[in-house]
């Protein structure tokens, strides 16, 4: 009986030795080999906004191109509600274990925490693990507005001061902070019009009944493929393959680095291991370089834009420092209706 037991012993060191002096050789440890499992289940993400909405599109899309490279189901979880923040804020209370993912964008993270108190930290309280895209906007005004091109209407809205009017979909929304930042940018002194939503702020600018507004690219370019808007300029600082013929707004006016958007990223809670991070950003590299992704993207009105974490994270920081700007010179708040 003690020899069996020791033979058995004996084995189970040599097993773990063989391990050992394999792994050595691979460049593995124990711990390593352990971790390199990773997925060995069904991983989730959490898109915080309601089906159809372009972060949902975009996410949807993310979770089809990891269950395939990463071989485990990925399911794309709606919880939607109070702009993107209770989705959000699931997610930075998740275990950081990679199996809780969050398809993150600029309104819950990068608006709303710089004008309103949230439950979570923006800054501390998740990992960015990569970027997927960004929403521009475009500068557009009714065809009848008297101009033709962005340098006749900076020229006439500055000889006008207070006379004309912009819409945005509501009071502290990005739209409306992309917005005021050109104005200042260019020395605008125009009127804000909040709607509740870039669906009634676009129908009183189609009508003539607001000047200007600065919208998405996905609500307003079908708008100026028809002919019923006329679009001056996009926000993106290199233009943006989602407008077409639409001159970048840095160049057309003369704004060096003006280069704003509404990002789309995956993101995870904080605290989670690097091989972790490391393998879900290479897996959103392989994704964002595919034809079909990058064909969602476009058909949601977004520009593909892939950023791995170090780049993402300084991309957050400049965004909010620029946000966090056009909020104080604005004195810019929520609108509390």
């Amino acid at each position: 009986m003690k020899n069996n037991e020791h033979n058995r012993t004996r084995r189970s060191l040599l097993g773990v030795a063989g391990v050992s002096l394999v792994g050595g050789a691979l460049g593995w440890s124990p711990a390593a080999l352990s971790q390199a499992a990773y997925p060995n289940k069904p991983i989730k993400i959490v898109i915080p906004w309601p089906p159809g909405q372009a972060t949902d599109l975009a996410g949807r899309a993310i979770a089809v191109g990891m269950t395939k490279l990463l071989g485990q189901t990925v399911i794309a979880d709606n919880k939607a509600g109070a702009g993107g923040m209770i989705g959000t804020d699931s997610v930075a209370k998740s275990a950081p274990d990679g199996y809780t993912l969050l398809a993150g964008s600029s309104g819950p993270l990068s608006v709303a925490p710089l004008l309103q108190k949230t439950a979570y930290d923006a800054q501390k309280d998740f990992t960015p693990i990569a970027m997927a895209g960004l929403s521009p906007y475009v500068l557009v005004v009714n065809p009848k507005f008297p101009v033709k091109d962005i340098k006749e209407f900076i020229a006439l809205v500055k000889a006008n001061p207070g006379k004309y009017t912009f819409a945005s979909s509501g009071t502290g929304a990005t739209a409306h902070l992309v917005a005021e930042a050109f104005n200042a940018a260019l020395g605008l002194n125009a009127v804000h019009v909040p709607y509740k939503g870039s669906s009634p702020a676009l129908s009183d600018v189609l009508a003539g009944r607001v000047d200007y507004c600065l919208e998405t690219a996905a609500a307003t370019m079908p708008f100026v493929r028809d002919g019923r808007l006329k679009a001056l300029g996009v926000s993106l600082e290199k233009g943006s393959i989602v407008a077409p013929g639409v001159p970048a707004i840095a160049t057309a006016a003369n704004i060096p680095g003006f280069n704003l958007g509404a990002w789309i990223g995956l993101m995870g809670p904080a605290g989670m291991p690097k091989n972790v991070v490391v393998t879900l950003e290479k897996a959103m590299r392989e994704i964002m370089a595919t034809k079909e992704s990058r064909d969602v993207f476009e058909r949601s009105g977004l520009e593909p834009q892939f950023r791995e974490g170090s780049d993402f994270l300084a991309y957050l920081e400049s965004t909010r420092v620029q946000f966090t700007d056009v909020i104080k010179k604005n004195n810019i708040k929520i609108d509390p209706t």
